[in-house]
């Protein structure tokens, strides 16, 4: 489990997150959305451990992540809204190379490549050079990456962004069995695709989280609505 306790953040006498309190249960996928500035990438760079808050704290299985910073990271994925990869490598030496770079025993890699691509839905585009690949399926090769040491915690950035449906579905897809391992949080605008695998919507405005909406399996139609609707009186406040 990871828990977020009571994080406040300022850039240059600006508030950016505001007692900023949540949980994500193993096996679980949660959701930040909200307007862009609202926060979302200060929170996840605190929670990867890139960033420092001011007050508060990230906890991951009852303990600070700042106290055990090398347990914790070999246990993170992170993918920031930005990706960066090496175009010029195959999608098979890139991710050994990655695997190799992050730890991983040189016996065990081979077997750690085949399960992430295979998750992905890469095997067939192992030898191709990542340069010259669409931007949906470089994104599946970040994923890969992230999901190499089958990391507890996942945090993924404006992931779905500039992708068409049919993409951000197969992508939706992977994040649902990436569940199974990990305390999924995903920020992002893609409300209608979040609602098919996400647990919970956190609505975050200003820093702060304004609504939680739980997704219940049999009317997830009832949650889009609910947190549309919280985006949308944000809006007309402004």
């Amino acid at each position: 489990m990871i828990e977020v306790k009571n994080l406040a953040f300022s850039y240059r006498k600006k508030t950016v997150l505001r007692d900023v309190s949540f949980s994500v249960e193993n096996g679980g996928a949660v959701c930040i959305v909200g307007a862009n500035g609202a926060g979302k990438t200060t929170l996840l760079k605190i929670m990867a451990s890139l960033a420092v808050p001011d007050k508060g704290s990230v906890e991951f299985d009852g303990s600070n992540i700042d106290e055990f910073p090398m347990r914790y990271r070999k246990n993170l994925g992170y993918l920031p809204e930005k990706i960066a990869l090496y175009n010029d490598m195959s999608v098979k030496k890139y991710l050994s190379y990655r695997a190799a770079i992050k730890g991983e025993p040189a016996k065990r890699i081979r077997r750690r490549v085949s399960e992430a691509m295979a998750l992905c839905g890469l095997e067939e585009y192992a030898k191709n050079r990542i340069g010259a690949l669409s931007l949906g399926w470089q994104k599946r090769v970040a994923f890969a990456d992230a999901l190499l040491l089958r990391p507890r915690v996942l945090l993924l950035d404006d992931f779905l962004n500039g992708l068409d449906c049919s993409m951000r579905s197969g992508l939706g897809d992977i994040i649902k069995s990436a569940a199974a391992f990990s305390s999924v949080v995903v920020t992002g605008h893609e409300i209608a695709d979040f609602s098919r695998w996400a647990k919970r919507f956190i609505v975050l405005k200003d820093g702060v989280i304004e609504k939680e909406v739980v997704v219940r399996e049999e009317d997830r139609s009832s949650a889009v609505s609910e947190v549309t609707q919280a985006l949308l009186e944000k809006e007309a406040r402004l």
